[in-house]
């Protein structure tokens, strides 16, 4: 038996988004100051620069978290390595290699209360059920997910470019019903959703931040010829082509 005080109760603390198992708390002002450090903290306040955390409820389901993520829990909080045996230790090994992530994520499960290290960045829950069950992410922005979620490395479609373009050639696919958590660098209200219908996104730089699995993603040059390319000063852009939707930042490169 265990109750929690001053926490999501607490009046400076306020609820921005709560789906299945995960709700995220944003801290409206930092009290933790010094006189050297109020005036900083009283202007990234106005500014939206403000700590936040994911509160899990394991009683909802078990969650999957980026490794090191964890801050505390309570209750009957119990952890894995999620690993189901040789053959699924490999295939992590190799995937989180490919993509950049972690290899092991760690899984927690029970029915008590697990809370994630603060964060600057914004979070944002994503349905997988209004992404038609799978969403690609770009590098380094998966956070947390509902265990039930199968995570794959998806392979961009002409490795050949994507060298050229210092881009990765895999990127970190989810799969299945439930909820997945994003640490963004821009807020969800900033992000320009385009919707395709057999047609083609191009964009300069990794300004993507998720994209229909749907897509296909390959690295081009912007013109036809490398003459064009150069006339238009841009070089080599990520390409998404098909039916689908794409997440763009459209201000903070990441």
């Amino acid at each position: 038996m265990y109750q929690i005080f001053n926490f999501i109760d607490n009046d400076d603390v306020k609820i921005l988004d709560r789906q299945g198992a995960f709700t995220i708390i944003e801290y409206q002002r930092d009290l933790s100051v010094t006189p050297s450090t109020a005036m900083e903290a009283y202007y990234s306040s106005q500014m939206n620069v403000r700590r936040r955390q994911v509160v899990c409820d394991l009683s909802q389901s078990n969650v999957t978290l980026q490794a090191g993520a964890m801050q505390w829990s309570v209750g009957d909080v119990n952890a894995t390595t999620g690993i189901k045996g040789i053959g699924d230790l490999f295939n992590k090994a190799v995937r989180g290699k490919v993509t950049g992530e972690s290899a092991i994520k760690p899984e927690y499960t029970g029915n008590g209360i697990l809370v994630l290290e603060p964060t600057y960045k914004h979070v944002i829950l994503v349905n997988l059920d209004d992404w038609n069950g799978s969403i690609v992410l770009d590098d380094g922005l998966f956070l947390a997910c509902d265990s039930s979620l199968k995570h794959t490395a998806v392979m961009r479609s002409n490795i050949s470019s994507a060298v050229a373009g210092g881009e990765g050639l895999f990127n970190l696919g989810l799969s299945g019903s439930g909820i997945l958590c994003l640490e963004c660098p821009c807020p969800k209200d900033e992000l320009v959703e385009v919707n395709l219908q057999n047609d083609v996104l191009k964009v300069d730089d990794n300004f993507a931040v998720a994209w229909s699995s749907s897509l296909e993603f390959t690295v081009e040059r912007s013109g036809k010829s490398l003459i064009g390319s150069a006339a238009s000063g841009e070089g080599l852009v990520n390409v998404y082509r098909g039916s689908g939707k794409v997440w763009l930042a459209p201000v903070l490169s990441h």
